[in-house]
């Protein structure tokens, strides 16, 4: 059983050696096994809490998605997508917004740490505080169970949120009396890396230390690694490997060999500024191929645009149907349907009314199709399809299998399979909602 796990990146930056090795260069890797069902998306909605410079969100979207790309993630193994492409977040955001107390959203550590500030300052508690800032694990939570992750990799700032993810969740749940939710697990990177900046603190944007991952190419990474804070022992002087920035930087790109002769060698007295030129010569052997893949992609952004649009699609295979049973949970179904779900049987179909198969266009995401019960009850929601026709092949072969078609449960869906792919789900799960679907699909075989 293959692990669903979800990372966002917040797109209000240019991506630095530290993001590159401290989170990016981990995630990728653990993207690539096996057991590992990897969702990473572009947080354009969270970058939008953090900045109002409209350039700057929409370059850093560009620069990050063709960062990832260029490390290696691989966007046939991996659902890689802007989180502004996917409808149902913010929608399920608002139907989270109606069961989450503003007790938990009081206690958030950010907008606690605001609050706290103004009134240091003698301001008003909430003074520049917006409401996105307030409603941020809100939007977090939706990006989470918007796809059932099972794993959420955070720092330690956001086990916080995963906890009000889960909190939500839970409320959710009890209230409507299903397992609506999988309740997301925190996911501590206990073992990546944290690499020092030019000052030797952490590598940060927010203390303006950092070191280019791509931008500038090779002379600004050297230039850069050249100005790295060193101390005043002189060539030929022994150094202290465990408290100099370079021997961190340098473990965190070399092999077991080559950091082991990099120590010896500071502990024989290697000098500054040799030391920085070897760095920068190990770190530029691993970087260059990749910014190489980065330049090419940043050139053609239409390429990224088409890969972040096929990720959506996949994404929105899951989280529509999804978002459609929550809608009729709540109440927000069709007018036909409210007597059949509050009764859990189907009202007797009309004279003359049929079951019958509706096809739609699903914007970017493709074609799709809905099967209807005889009383306009919605009974299945196809996967999208590139090919409208496809989706008419398949709604045939449904007819030709009619009630044997092969249905399984899902969480709270049914999930209709063919070929080993799921085609089509249902608004939710049970026994009485099999037994509709069997009903329909026979009653269109029988018409053919």
């Amino acid at each position: 059983m293959q692990t669903r796990v979800l990372t966002g990146i917040t797109t209000t930056g240019t991506p630095h050696l530290g993001n590159y090795a401290g989170a990016i260069r981990p995630a990728i890797a653990a993207s690539r096994r096996a057991d590992v069902d990897a969702f990473f998306f572009l947080a354009d909605y969270h970058a939008l809490i953090k900045s109002d410079d409209a350039a700057r969100i929409e370059r850093s979207r560009l620069e990050i998605a063709a960062t990832w790309l260029a490390a290696g993630l691989d966007p046939t193994r991996v659902t890689f997508y802007r989180q502004s492409d996917i409808p149902e977040i913010p929608e399920l955001s608002w139907f989270l917004t109606c069961v989450t107390a503003k007790g938990l959203l009081n206690r958030a550590h950010a907008y606690k740490a605001a609050v706290d500030k103004n009134l240091e300052a003698g301001e008003d508690a909430d003074a520049g505080v917006t409401a996105g800032l307030y409603m941020y694990p809100v939007l977090m939570a939706a990006d989470i169970l918007a796809f059932d992750a099972h794993k959420v990799p955070v720092g330690r700032d956001q086990i916080q949120h995963l906890e009000m993810a889960r909190d939500i969740a839970q409320r959710f749940n009890h209230i409507y009396g299903r397992d609506f939710f999988v309740l997301p697990e925190v996911q501590i990177e206990e073992q990546v890396a944290t690499l020092p900046g030019l000052d030797g603190r952490k590598m940060s944007k927010s203390y303006d230390n950092t070191i280019p991952l791509f931008a500038g190419g090779a002379k600004a990474l050297r230039e850069a690694i050249m100005r790295i804070v060193t101390d005043s022992r002189a060539p030929g002087e022994p150094k202290d490997p465990d408290s100099s920035a370079l021997y961190t930087l340098y473990r965190a790109f070399a092999d077991e060999a080559q950091g082991a002769a990099f120590r010896a060698a500071l502990v024989d007295g290697l000098g500054w500024g040799e030391a920085k030129q070897q760095l920068f010569e190990l770190i530029e052997a691993h970087v260059a191929p990749l910014r190489e893949r980065y330049d090419a992609l940043i050139a053609k952004p239409a390429e990224i645009e088409a890969i972040l649009r096929e990720g959506a699609a996949k994404a929105r295979a899951i989280a529509t149907p999804k978002l459609a049973a929550i809608r009729n949970a709540i109440g927000l179904r069709a007018m036909g349907q409210a007597a059949a779900v509050q009764t859990a049987k189907p009202a007797a179909a009309k004279a003359g009314k049929a079951p019958r198969f509706a096809s739609f266009r699903d914007g970017a995401a493709g074609f799709r199709f809905r099967l209807f019960a005889a009383n306009g009850e919605e009974l299945l929601l196809s996967m999208p399809f590139a090919d409208p026709k496809a989706a008419g092949a398949l709604q045939q072969r449904l007819r030709t299998l009619g009630g044997d078609a092969p249905l399984r449960e899902d969480g709270d869906a049914l999930v209709l399979e063919l070929d080993g792919a799921a085609v089509a789900r249902t608004p939710q799960a049970g026994d009485a909602m099999l037994g509709r679907v069997r009903e329909a699909l026979a009653q269109l075989a029988a018409q053919d």
